[in-house]
């Protein structure tokens, strides 16, 4: 971990030192710097998310739960903070203000928390469990008889981008341009571009379902009654894709990383006295797929644990950090789900449900055509990609013995 940088306008005495959070080495080993954090300063770290954009990282469980639950002093909107932020800093496109439930606060985020829900409890669990089935599928053939894969680029990362654009009813000519766009701006690369990207091909998929209804979430959105207007559906699209492609691709390939190389699940799973959704519950304490997030912006100078908070500042949440604060943490993760990974209050997210589904399916799936799969490098040589808000890999290879293709129906 790099020595936190220098940087004045935490009001905290002392604290002009910010810990960076987008470089290499955050990415390569952030749980020592939350360690760090914890000892320099408590449950409220000083933060850089950029080198020109400051926050408050909160490492404290306790702490966090009493900010989500509050959001009349920490609301979700950003409007007032990105006015003094460059037009193409990196992050930008992962905290500006969007017209959609994670953005907004009051009457707004319960009109757009209603259309989702509603879009989203429309899907049949038992369709959705045939649908990863039939996509992990194919996915699996193409790599059974090579006898080594790349899990993340050949498993984790197409099959959650295919399902989703089944949920969503989404061609895949234009889902490859959303999954693009997502992607640079969760990595904070060309974000700027890959905004533009998104919202392009998110227009698109919006005017064809217009043309073109059907039983998917798109089509549910576009029929609420709450009447979105066209800005409105597109960035509760976005909410969607950024919610199932990114942190989805990495719950999927953190938890075959965390089932492969530990040995109380590598055995145990696959002979039963484990299951994959108690690995699952594992990864989502200690590893979470969308380490830091849930950012909240004090309309006036907020104290917080005897430090002032700035108005119109980030506060961001830490999961991964206080998913692991000394304070509460157990050795009793199986079937533990106290963690903040899904958030927590009216922010809290409401795809949880689909979300373990797929996952389960999808590792289940893997797992049981390839049982004898091994990592192919000790999982201490598996890097991570740089960013302050997820956990991703930037790949995961494996071995095993070839194995013939399966039958497809």
């Amino acid at each position: 971990m790099p020595p936190p940088t220098s940087h004045a306008g935490h009001h905290t005495p002392g604290a002009q030192m910010r810990f960076a959070m987008y470089t290499p080495k955050f990415a390569a080993d952030p749980y020592r710097a939350y360690a760090q954090m914890r000892e320099q300063f408590g449950t409220l770290a000083p933060v850089l998310l950029d080198p020109d954009v400051p926050a408050t990282l909160v490492i404290g469980y306790h702490t966090a739960v009493r900010i989500l639950h509050d959001p009349l002093r920490f609301p979700a909107d950003p409007r007032i903070w990105q006015q003094s932020v460059p037009a193409r800093c990196p992050v930008l496109p992962m905290l500006e203000y969007r017209p959609n439930a994670l953005r907004n606060s009051g009457p707004a985020h319960t009109r757009y928390r209603a259309a989702n829900t509603s879009a989203l409890d429309h899907i049949r669990q038992h369709e959705l469990h045939a649908t990863v089935e039939q996509i992990a599928l194919p996915l699996i053939n193409d790599m059974c008889e090579a006898g080594h894969a790349d899990l993340l680029a050949q498993y984790a990362q197409p099959l959650a981008f295919q399902v989703l654009n089944a949920i969503l009813g989404c061609p895949p000519d234009i889902g490859q341009r959303v999954a693009t766009g997502m992607a640079a701006i969760f990595e904070g690369v060309n974000a700027d571009a890959g905004n533009v990207m998104l919202a392009e091909a998110l227009t698109e998929l919006v005017d064809l379902k217009r043309r073109h209804l059907a039983m998917d979430v798109t089509t549910g959105l576009l029929m609420h009654p709450t009447r979105l207007n066209e800005e409105e559906l597109l960035h509760q699209l976005v909410t969607l894709y950024g919610a199932g492609i990114e942190p989805e691709q990495n719950l999927i390939a953190n938890t075959l990383r965390l089932i492969l190389n530990d040995e109380r699940y590598s055995g145990d799973v696959l002979r039963g006295s484990l299951s994959v959704r108690d690995a699952l519950d594992e990864l989502l304490f200690v590893d979470p797929p969308l380490a830091n997030y849930c950012v909240s912006y004090p309309p006036a100078p907020a104290e917080v644990d005897g430090v002032v908070l700035p108005a119109h500042q980030p506060v961001v949440i830490s999961m991964a950090a206080c998913n692991n604060d000394p304070s509460v943490i157990s050795d009793q993760r199986t079937g533990n789900r106290s963690h903040l990974t899904w958030s927590a209050g009216p922010h809290a997210c409401p795809a949880q449900p689909l979300a373990y589904l797929i996952a389960q399916v999808a590792i289940e799936q893997i797992l049981d055509a390839l049982p004898e799969m091994e990592l192919a490098v000790p999982a201490s040589h598996l890097t991570y990609r740089p960013g302050p808000f997820h956990r991703s890999l930037t790949g995961l290879p494996v071995h095993f013995p070839p194995s013939p293709r399966l039958p497809q129906n």
